[in-house]
């Protein structure tokens, strides 16, 4: 019974879409920060990698930095996380900043990167899969500028994520917080977006009606509108 309930106890669940982002207090190599409060009407992407040091964790983060400012446009902060220690941190952002690969060169890396070597942060977001417990997985968490998780995304160790797709979610949800719409299937700003479906019959009568250059209507349920 001691076994089971000491079970039930470890057991963290992790923030869902929807969810109010999980609060928590971290030194970073930016200072400390408490989290999303220090966020306040901004949006942020909070993002895992597996170690510091590490080949594909390296191009992640200078393609981050030197998207930063194109985040930054957008309302958006980037905020990392691993368990490796500060001294290993700064050690390895340093390096990066002497490396040039893909066209990226002479970077500044000023976003903070969290140092988490107690894991409470990693179990809060459950950024700990399988048997690992001694790196996280690439785990990416859009949060928005009221603190609301929106968008979770989940890559293994082998996988280097795409800063453009992320980018685009942001600028996704965005759209469709502003203008009450939904974006389709590879979505990118200036395409068409799509018209919430009506919720009743008469409404449903009334689309099939709607007279208008800027609307694309499929179907009752799949209507489009250019994106202004």
């Amino acid at each position: 019974m001691e076994d089971k309930k000491y079970c039930e106890e470890e057991v963290i669940n992790m923030p869902l879409i929807g969810d109010k982002a999980p609060y928590f207090e971290a030194d970073t190599t930016q200072g400390k920060i408490s989290f999303p409060d220090d966020f306040k009407g901004k949006w942020v992407i909070l993002f895992s990698h597996p170690a510091d040091f590490t080949p594909v964790c390296s191009t992640e983060f200078m393609t981050f930095a030197s998207m930063a400012d194109e985040f930054k446009e957008l309302n958006t902060e980037l905020v990392g996380l691993s368990i490796d220690s500060m001294h290993s941190h700064i050690a390895w952002l340093r390096d990066l900043e002497t490396i040039s690969w893909n066209g990226i060169e002479n970077l500044k890396i000023d976003f903070p990167l969290i140092e988490d070597i107690s894991m409470n942060v990693s179990r809060k977001y459950g950024m700990l899969h399988g048997d690992s417990s001694t790196s996280t997985i690439r785990a990416v968490f859009v949060i928005d500028d009221k603190g609301i998780v929106r968008t979770i995304l989940y890559y293994p160790a082998s996988t280097g994520r795409n800063m453009d797709e992320i980018k685009r979610i942001v600028i996704a949800l965005q759209k469709a917080d502003k203008d009450s719409v939904a974006t389709p299937a590879n979505w990118e700003p200036g395409k068409d977006v799509i018209v919430p479906p009506p919720s009743t019959t008469p409404d449903a009568r009334d689309r099939m009606e709607w007279d208008d250059a800027d609307i694309d209507r499929l179907a009752w349920y799949l209507t489009f509108k250019k994106d202004k």
